[in-house]
């Protein structure tokens, strides 16, 4: 099953600025473009270990960083290359992280699944299904105690509501009201596994309803969309209100892996899902509303192409870390006495 049912949401009639539009367009070409290049670079294995590519749910990430404010921590699960791109992490890093180089985000040592930024606010990048739902309902609860007024977007996949971290981290979040958005990014396969194979709840969002908790389906296809469902969430969260859990409904266009054969779903199936591409439907907008000329969309997707190619060329002439480095950023204190050499 595919996550073909659309979200329940009304059509939006939210006017956004020209500034929005354009930083969603830019900001989700830059990660289809960077994606398929990892891709590329993948097949010429010139990055190793697994890789999970986002292509086709990028205005998850777009819609949410252009709904929500600086201060605001994000965490996600190992599918994890578009998040910091849309916050502003460098491309040069994120590759460099992908090739296992010194340069990159998390020193090399995360690779493709577990890239960090605090600098952006960045909090990975997790490779056990459901090991971030916790500690993102506990970085929210930092927030909260620190009375920063600021909250955490947690991201995950639909395969990891069944894990009991899922319930328990909605349980006390809605205690406790930490200001924490909780988003299952259903792009309708757990790895190869379709939602009604594993699950006799199949409208996600409902399983909030256990916990009181508020929550709402989202065509996450539609930036528009994802922005105006997390701006809601944010206003609850920033009120007090506590957490909101949305169920984002997206697809990815390759497979759960770069390993993954895709026998489990159709050609047509994908192709149905391209046709509601969610940049085709910026791009569309935009030229509709005349808020830019296709000249200028050009102009950005030459600017885009550039910075991809120019993250490659950082990472293939960056070096790999030295050993030394293995037993480093283990633990917060430096001379932790308990590391042998």
């Amino acid at each position: 099953m595919a996550a073909t049912a659309q979200a329940k949401n009304k059509t939006s009639k939210t006017e956004h600025s020209k500034e929005t539009y354009l930083f969603w367009f830019e900001s989700m070409l830059l990660m289809r473009k960077f994606e398929e290049k990892a891709g590329q670079l993948y097949g010429m294995q010139k990055i190793r270990g697994f890789c999970h590519l986002y292509i086709g749910q990028e205005a998850c990430a777009a819609g949410a960083v252009s709904a929500l404010k600086k201060g605001d921590k994000y965490i996600t699960a190992y599918r994890d290359h578009a998040h910091p791109l849309a916050l502003g992490t460098s491309p040069n890093k994120v590759m460099a992280e992908l090739f296992a180089k010194e340069t990159g985000v998390s020193k090399g040592k995360g690779g493709s699944m577990h890239i960090f930024d605090k600098e952006h606010n960045f909090f990975g990048g997790h490779g056990i299904v459901g090991g971030q739902i916790p500690l993102g309902a506990g970085i929210g609860f930092a927030e909260k105690f620190n009375k920063t007024g600021n909250l955490c977007i947690c991201y995950m996949g639909d395969g990891a509501v069944r894990q009991g971290a899922f319930h328990e981290a909605l349980n006390l979040a809605m205690l406790w009201k930490i200001p924490v958005i909780f988003v299952i990014e259903n792009n309708g396969y757990a790895m190869g596994t379709s939602v009604k194979r594993t699950s006799n709840v199949t409208e996600l969002y409902t399983l909030a309803d256990s916990y009181d908790m508020p929550s709402e389906p989202v065509d996450a296809m539609n930036v528009e969309a994802v922005h105006e469902a997390v701006v809601r969430a944010a206003e609850r969260a920033r009120a007090g209100d506590g957490p909101t859990l949305l169920e984002f409904r997206t697809y990815r266009y390759k497979g759960h892996s770069m390993s993954d054969p895709q026998k489990y779903r159709t050609k047509e199936e994908v192709e149905e899902y391209k046709h509601r591409d969610p940049i085709e439907q910026v791009r569309k907008t935009i030229l509709d509303k005349k808020i830019a000329l296709e000249t200028d969309l050009e102009a950005i997707e030459s600017k885009v192409l550039a910075q991809v190619e120019e993250s490659v060329k950082f990472a293939e002439e960056s070096k790999f870390p030295d050993p030394s480095e293995a037993m480093k950023d283990i633990y917060m204190q430096e001379d932790y006495p308990f590391i042998v050499d």
